[in-house]
């Protein structure tokens, strides 16, 4: 069941997904060289916290971190730990946090020093990717029109969509309906009604769009070992337009 949000829980849902973008930049502007994944955890544990908030990521399912953080060819939910940063990563960190009863919800990749001209069209590429899925989250519009938006920037670029993970419905729950898949076919899917919030967020693949999970059961990578990226918005549904609840 899709759950369309009234004026008090689209209140709520706004403190949580701007605690939640605050969060993520923190966590970006500290991706450096030299950097443990588990130092820029701390760090978005501790805001999330000083905030009156939760991280909601922790703990959900059994994951041990309050920060997905994958790196290089690491898709999503790679675990934060002692792992540090190398010149030229890219670092993919998804996270999000819960005041009120509400979700926020949203990722960005980040550069770690001088990387790939590769590599940074990746990331230029993907980002735009989330912006041109957005564009079509207009009430009256389906889902389907997010997620053609996505895949056809991606093709066009000669990148690869993932199919295995995909967007979804956000609020009183981290995962709601709808599915917000970044392939498919316009006008189809469920129809875009005002009060509706959405996690529209592309992975993107350097190489094909065949990923896995390893042993520690979590962390997703592509089978290729070539690069991924990954940017995500918490978008609200308005008669106006859309509306980014997670814009910094």
């Amino acid at each position: 069941m899709i759950i369309i949000k009234n004026e008090r829980e689209i209140e709520a849902m706004k403190e949580a997904c701007r605690i939640s973008a605050g969060a993520l930049k923190l966590a970006g502007e500290a991706v450096e060289p030299g950097v443990t994944t588990a130092e820029i955890d701390k760090l978005a544990y501790e805001y999330i916290k000083s905030q009156g908030a939760e991280p909601n990521f922790l703990g959900y399912g059994g994951f041990p971190g309050t920060a997905c953080i994958s790196i290089n060819n690491e898709v999503i939910h790679g675990i934060p730990g002692h792992r540090k940063i190398k010149n030229g990563d890219i670092v993919s960190i998804d996270l999000g946090a819960k005041i009120g009863g509400y979700n926020g919800d949203n990722a960005a990749t980040f550069a770690a020093g001088d990387v790939s001209e590769e590599a940074k069209r990746l990331m230029e590429a993907t980002e735009q990717s989330l912006y041109e899925g957005i564009k079509k989250a207009v009430a009256g519009n389906r889902i389907g029109d997010i997620s053609y938006a996505v895949q056809q920037y991606v093709e066009a670029r000669g990148y690869s969509v993932v199919r295995e993970y995909v967007g979804h419905g956000v609020g009183a729950s981290l995962h709601e309906e709808p599915e917000v898949p970044n392939f498919g076919r316009p006008s189809h899917g469920p129809r875009l009604i005002p009060g509706m919030t959405l996690a529209i967020e592309p992975m993107v693949n350097l190489g094909g769009p065949e990923v896995k999970v390893l042993k520690d059961k979590w962390t997703v990578v592509t089978r290729d070992g070539l690069l991924s990226a990954h940017f995500e918005h918490s978008v609200l549904i308005t008669s106006d337009g859309p509306v980014i609840l997670t814009q910094p």
